[in-house]
């Protein structure tokens, strides 16, 4: 250290020490989980903060739930949390995103002082509400959605809070596999505590808090830099989400983006009021997809943490979709308003930088359960093409950043059978580069069952860059006849469930031969 500050060598080497240990927390995680959503598709995140609440380092998992993080590490520090406590929030009025998402954040000690926090989020299948799997297209307050979890203490001193442990697992239809998860979850903010005192044993408990700061402080120079090189000026999107489970008309997202110098202000002044249903986005959503517009914008070698997201501000009025008061229902706002603000937000930096075409802009969210069981999975679909080449077939985009859950595992674990499972060729927008092509799956269920689709670009398809053309719309069907975007059914034996995910667009002017 010189002056305060780390060698540029060293701050390489404990910047990627970092970002290791928010991987390995991960894997950990994933290898300990009881459920397909997490130990198969993938669907959680972790990450470390220092010990004032800002991001240091995550690992590279889904954008929607890193983003809206610091938020429930801030919300746990109000509760003066001690070494060896482990809280666990969902509640998306005080740090989470919707329900279903559970959040448990751990204070790492050294020598018995708080230093930082590990932190990991997952996604459960089942958290109580409506319906099984808690994803329900048809809730109209938060309190359908499921058990809400304000920061609560699950682990004290090191050990279980019973009581708190069993009036959660009393309000969830998986328990054993809820269980499973949560003790997954305490397994990977265990390993990042063990992995930081082994770090300050080599290297010395100055040098890695000073690691820290340092980590921080570089990546927002750097991302000031690479703001500083776009072109200063105002640039306005709109785009729409179709319906919101209880009504089908268009709900319109607005963004204004102000570049000036070396820094971003985003404004949703115009997008519509919060709804009746459940598009709606408590504020920390929409700065996750705030923050996933602005990373597509930077170089790939800048980290992302909390010097990320410094040169960036966000207005989204209260009361608002994207700024929504308890008690509105936000399941789907995670989901699919995430996407439909990201790109909203894209296609205004559009104005400013050669950004791709639009992916196909929604999770496609499929929730079947009965009693016992409860199936949840996000579907992949085509990515945009850009300058650079063609969009990929069949992958998640934008704010989920999951696996499918393979076959095998799904007709082992659930009463159902996939009876088409392949891409929609030619979904994909034309250009000088293709988008990439959407999905379809059939399934057929086994036995009675409840269903439930949040979806969207249904009608609004993605759009091209450059000349390009837009994908296709995908389409959610029930035994071959035509549901809307967001529908709840219940399922008879032998029902088959069909879901077509839309294509990318296209970028540039197709050239004829």
């Amino acid at each position: 250290m010189s002056n305060g500050r780390l060698d540029p060598v060293t701050l390489s080497v404990l910047a990627s020490a970092l970002a290791g240990i928010a991987e390995e927390m991960g894997a950990v995680l994933i290898r300990g989980a009881y459920s397909s959503n997490i130990k198969e598709r993938r669907d959680c995140s972790t990450a470390l903060f220092d010990a004032r609440g800002r991001m240091v380092a995550q690992a590279e998992h889904i954008p929607v739930h890193l983003g809206a993080m610091p938020e429930a590490v801030a919300a746990i520090m109000r509760r003066n949390p001690e070494p060896g406590d482990v809280f666990a929030i969902n509640d998306p009025y005080s740090g989470g995103t919707h329900l279903p998402d559970i959040t448990l954040v751990s204070p790492l000690a050294w020598e018995g002082r708080i230093i930082g926090y590990a932190v990991t989020r997952a996604h459960h299948s089942d958290v109580g509400g409506m319906r099984p799997g808690s994803m329900p297209s048809d809730s109209r307050e938060v309190y359908q959605e499921g058990i809400i979890i304000p920061p609560v203490r699950l682990v004290r001193s090191g050990e279980y809070v019973d009581d708190v442990l069993d009036l959660l697992l009393a309000n969830v239809r998986t328990p054993a596999i809820r269980r499973g998860d949560l003790r997954a979850q305490i397994a990977g903010n265990r390993i990042a505590e063990e992995r930081i005192g082994e770090l300050i044993e080599r290297r010395g408990e100055e040098i890695v808090l000073a690691a820290f700061d340092e980590v921080i402080s570089y990546t927002e120079r750097r991302t000031r830099e690479a703001i500083r090189d776009l072109p200063d000026g105002e640039y306005s999107a709109e785009d729409f989400l179709e319906g919101d489970g209880t009504m089908d008309e268009d709900i319109p997202v607005r963004a204004k983006v102000a570049i000036r110098g070396d820094s971003i202000t985003i404004d949703f002044t115009g997008t519509a009021e919060a709804v009746p249903g459940n598009v709606n986005c408590p504020l920390p959503v929409t700065r996750s997809a705030c923050y996933f517009a602005l990373r597509v914008l930077l170089p790939k070698d800048i980290p992302a943490n909390a010097g990320t997201y410094a040169p960036l501000e966000i207005k989204a009025p209260k009361g608002s979709l994207v700024n929504a008061k308890s008690p509105s229902a936000v399941v789907a706002g995670n989901v699919e308003t995430s996407n439909r603000i990201a790109d909203t937000v894209l296609a205004a930096f559009s104005g400013a930088a050669d950004l791709p075409a639009h992916g196909q802009g929604t999770m496609n969210n499929t929730i079947i359960g009965g009693p016992g069981w409860t199936y949840y999975e996000t579907i992949g679909g085509g990515q945009g093409a850009s300058s650079k080449g063609p969009g990929p077939s069949g992958v998640h985009v934008s704010m989920s950043n999951t696996l499918n859950t393979p076959t095998e595992a799904f007709e082992l674990e659930y009463p159902m059978r996939v009876e088409r499972y392949e891409l929609v060729y030619g979904s994909g927008g034309e250009g000088e580069h293709r988008g990439g092509d959407g999905i379809v799956r059939s399934v057929r269920v086994l036995e009675p069952a409840s269903l439930s689709l949040l979806s969207d670009r249904r009608r609004h398809p993605p759009q091209g860059m450059s000349g390009g053309e837009p994908g296709k719309v995908g389409e959610n069907l029930l035994n071959g006849r035509k549901l809307p975007p967001k529908v709840s059914r219940e399922l008879r034996e032998g029902d088959v469930v069909t879901v077509k995910t839309p294509g990318g667009g296209g970028y540039g002017r197709a050239v004829e031969e």
